[in-house]
């Protein structure tokens, strides 16, 4: 598992050029990842919801405007990266009023417990120091019958794996280096990328974590998925 202080010094190094980063590495691939969890998460109606590892906010803000009378709070434990989405809110100012931005460790989350309908957390659960303790975490923080969803990179299907991972490893670093400035952010990237479970084992994970109705999708040739879970 990643040091979570390792982790967040990376992000904040990133924190500026992470959104032009992740149009360009995916191919822009990123945002219909996104709106694929959002029409996910909007099916369930929701009224208070929680988006973990939020980042510089594209997926708080993509759930507060589908639901306009949600309550959406998106969390993060890197204050550069929080920063940064609290400058694309300011940058349209009413556009966004149902969505706030708090510090947050997932490990430890400040909230009581049963205070949200649905929780969201896109490309940082593989980033969590603790796994089992984080999505502990998520369902606490879930009212009963509340909803888990989880966008995550998983392992694609075989056919597209070499491809893949002569992408991960030969030509992300590369382009991430020139985009970012910090190569090595992207290294470390591809390797917790490789690492990761695939679509059953963080499946048995999630159930392990007290969960039912698991549910996992396969999206772009297995290389993202989206998995589900009630609380």
């Amino acid at each position: 598992m990643p040091e979570s202080a390792a982790v967040n010094s990376m992000f904040g190094r990133i924190a500026r050029r992470y959104d032009i980063a992740n149009r360009l590495l995916s191919g822009g691939r990123d945002i219909a990842w996104r709106r694929r969890l959002t029409a996910v998460v909007l099916r369930g109606g929701p009224r208070d919801v929680l988006d973990l590892a939020t980042g510089s906010g594209d997926v708080a803000f993509a759930l507060g405007t589908a639901m306009p009378g949600a309550r959406v709070v998106g969390a993060d434990f890197c204050a550069p990266m929080l920063a940064e989405a609290e400058r694309k809110k300011a940058s349209a100012p009413g556009l966004h009023s149902n969505v706030s931005f708090q510090a947050a460790d997932a490990l430890a989350l400040p909230f009581p417990s049963a205070s949200f309908d649905a929780v969201t957390i896109a490309f940082g659960l593989r980033n969590l120091e603790d796994r089992a303790r984080g999505l502990a975490e998520m369902r606490r923080v879930l009212r009963p019958g509340g909803r888990l969803h989880v966008l995550e990179f998983s392992q694609p299907e075989p056919w597209f794996r070499g491809i893949y991972l002569f992408y991960l490893r030969r030509v992300l670093p590369v382009l991430a280096g020139i985009v970012t400035g910090d190569r090595a952010a992207y290294v470390y990237l591809n390797e917790s990328i490789e690492k990761f479970p695939g679509r059953a084992a963080l499946a048995a994970e999630i159930r392990a974590a007290g969960f039912t109705g698991v549910s996992s999708k396969a999206l772009t040739f297995g290389i993202v998925a989206l998995h589900e879970g009630v609380a």
